[in-house]
């Protein structure tokens, strides 16, 4: 069983923190839902841990993050020849909401803010047919974003659509790479909090929608088990 290095790309705020754990922590219990027996390291880059070398990485998750993947942090483009070198030597590697963006980044895709705002709330995303992975043909999904892939790379299929992110889930050509827009290790209170982090910021109809729309199941148990055997299985196509 690979041991997963999670990249922690983004801090969550201490006192949402204390009630929800840390995103590590968020994707571990996501993960270990699967199967107990999987370890983990964590790598806190966004707190100024150096990015690792890809020789010797068995499995890579890369958080979300309330930065952008086009602000000049100094980790982003050592986080990037990461991707890269991992891409090429196939190591099992999945990117969530920023880190989804990172690695569209990475590998040519164009990342930039929407002209739909903000996607913040419960969203119900397409399942391409015959992607090899996902078996339902909807997928209902807390998000929270601005930024968002605009342009997938050649090497991405699209496999999870909306009107409102049009690839908010890429496959990639060499069958180790994965990534979502959507969070699925978020659970629907800690969804609802960040709703109401963003009141004053994003207009209160979009707010009070997004809220509204947490009271309706999510499937983030589904596609988090999805990512955890990519994670594990090395799921090649």
């Amino acid at each position: 069983m690979p041991r997963i290095t999670i990249m922690e790309a983004g801090l969550v705020s201490p006192e949402l923190r204390e009630r929800h754990g840390s995103y590590p922590q968020m994707f571990e219990r996501m993960i270990r839902a699967v199967d107990e027996s999987i370890d983990f390291d964590v790598v806190e880059i966004a707190a100024g841990e150096p990015v690792p070398d890809a020789t010797g990485l068995e499995a890579i998750l890369i958080t979300g993050s309330s930065a952008g993947v086009h602000e000049r942090l100094v980790w982003i483009p050592p986080l990037e020849v990461l991707v890269r070198a991992a891409y090429v030597r196939k190591v099992p590697m999945v990117g969530v909401c920023f880190g989804h963006q990172l690695i569209a980044q990475a590998l040519g895709g164009i990342v930039r803010k929407s002209e739909n705002g903000w996607g913040i709330g419960r969203h119900v995303y397409q399942v391409a047919s015959g992607n090899g992975l996902i078996e339902s043909r909807h997928l209902a999904v807390a998000c929270s974003h601005q930024d968002q892939v605009v342009e997938a790379p050649q090497e991405a299929r699209t496999i999870l659509l909306s009107d409102f992110t049009p690839h908010a889930g890429l496959l990639y050509a060499n069958g180790r790479t994965l990534s979502v827009q959507p969070h699925p290790e978020f659970d629907a209170e800690y969804a609802t909090a960040l709703c109401e982090a963003r009141e004053g910021t994003v207009p209160d109809v979009v707010v009070a929608a997004a809220k509204e729309s947490l009271a309706k199941p999510l499937d983030s148990a589904t596609l988090g088990g999805v990512i955890a055997r990519f994670l594990t299985g090395g799921t090649a196509l």
